[in-house]
């Protein structure tokens, strides 16, 4: 996109023109209009960067109307919106959002990282908590154009990236306890830099859960987060930074905070090591970092490049299990994995009073290498399967 005045062109059948006339709009990333910020902002030294804190110059911004459908997409200068206090988002929580990453690659193009992924995701929440059906690939389009427009923002240095945040809100007016048929779906970039600069301390808790059977726990709801800022409060009081999330009376080993979490453990065999985490039973978000991991961990080509040979293992595990593998001398890693983290290693858990100490002075050599392949996925110094997508 060189010209700054000029729209993105959807990708073939994604022209979002109603099957029937008369009909309910769907998402027309063709329609887009854009108006620039009268005055750019001033880039923030990386250093100083925190994740979240920085945005970029513009955003986008559609809304949905039950007889219009989807109105015509709008890049425009970043700032506040305005809702009427009476609006579902606030009222009952009806909020998706996705995570998402630009990064600038050393032969200057913008890549995403499997960003289908990311956008199938963002379809089924929306589905999920009954907001108007949205076009993914129609919103795909939208943030190319966004990270083109904003480029500036995406810093060069590797580790760093602009973080998209892809967000859809009920907005219908009034106070009934029903699904939202209007919405608003805007989209903002933050500059960011490595999201852990230590090895992470984590407690394990069983007195509270993240999600559970039945529940939103496999979507990205925003009702999912809030509930662990005062487990996360009271796990920082005891100097640890972030909830491994335990379920059932057998204490089921979950996620890590908001991230995916993953132990590499040695087999009896000695025929390398198991990388293990929790399977995908509605209770687990499919993040896109998990499924990267577990692919190159299943990948024989990936294993000539690392000299490990990796099982990748999805199955139900527990506390008690960390135990007896950390008394075994067989616990050899604990991973952090997500969009901000990429993978984050921990270096103890606590439970019950005690910690499992985690092995090694720093990173392990399985988290090592799975960080660094997805690294230069991400940013372009290597290709592998189409992964990383070049927003033209």
């Amino acid at each position: 996109m060189g010209d700054r005045n000029s729209v993105t062109s959807p990708a073939p059948g994604q022209t979002g023109e109603s099957p029937n006339p008369g009909s309910p709009a769907a998402l027309d990333a063709s329609k887009l209009k854009i108006t620039l910020a009268p005055t750019l902002k001033p880039l923030q030294p990386i250093e100083t960067l925190c994740f979240g804190q920085t945005f970029s110059d513009h955003m986008v911004v559609a809304t949905h109307d039950p007889e219009k459908g989807w109105s015509a997409p709008e890049v425009k200068p970043y700032g506040p919106i305005t809702l009427d206090p009476q609006c579902s988002c606030f009222q009952y929580g009806g909020n998706i959002f996705e995570g998402m990453k630009a990064y600038l690659g050393p032969d200057d193009k913008i890549r995403l990282f499997r960003p289908d992924m990311n956008m199938r995701r963002l379809e089924r929440s929306c589905a999920r908590l009954a907001l108007p059906t949205i076009d993914g690939d129609a919103v795909l389009e939208l943030i190319k154009c966004l990270v083109n427009l904003d480029r500036r923002w995406i810093p060069k240095e590797s580790g760093y990236s602009l973080y998209i945040r892809p967000t859809v809100i009920g907005t219908s007016p009034g106070l009934g306890l029903t699904a939202s048929d209007h919405a608003m779906l805007y989209v903002i970039a933050s500059p960011t830099g490595p999201y852990f600069a230590k090895p992470i301390y984590l407690l394990a808790v069983s007195e509270n859960v993240r999600a559970w059977p039945g529940g939103t726990g496999g979507h990205k709801v925003a009702g999912n987060y809030s509930p662990g800022f005062l487990p996360q409060r009271t796990a920082a009081e005891k100097g640890y930074d972030q909830i491994l999330w335990l379920f059932g009376d057998d204490r089921r080993v979950t996620e890590a905070g908001a991230m995916n979490f993953f132990v590499v453990v040695k087999r009896d065999d000695e025929d390398g090591v198991d990388l293990i985490t929790a399977p995908l039973d509605g209770t687990i978000l499919p993040g896109v970092t998990r499924a990267s991991c577990l692919a190159l961990a299943g990948d024989p080509e990936f294993h000539k490049e690392i000299s490990i040979r990796l099982h990748p293992q999805e199955t139900v595990y527990t506390m008690s299990d960390l135990a007896k593998w950390s008394s075994e001398g067989k616990l050899l890693e604990a991973l952090a994995i997500g969009t901000a983290a990429i993978v984050g290693h921990c270096d103890r858990i606590g439970y019950e009073g005690k910690d499992i100490v985690i092995p090694g002075d720093g990173m392990g050599p399985v988290g090592t290498a799975i960080r660094k392949k997805i690294l230069d996925i991400q940013e372009g110094r290597t290709e592998w399967k189409g992964w990383g997508v070049v927003c033209d």
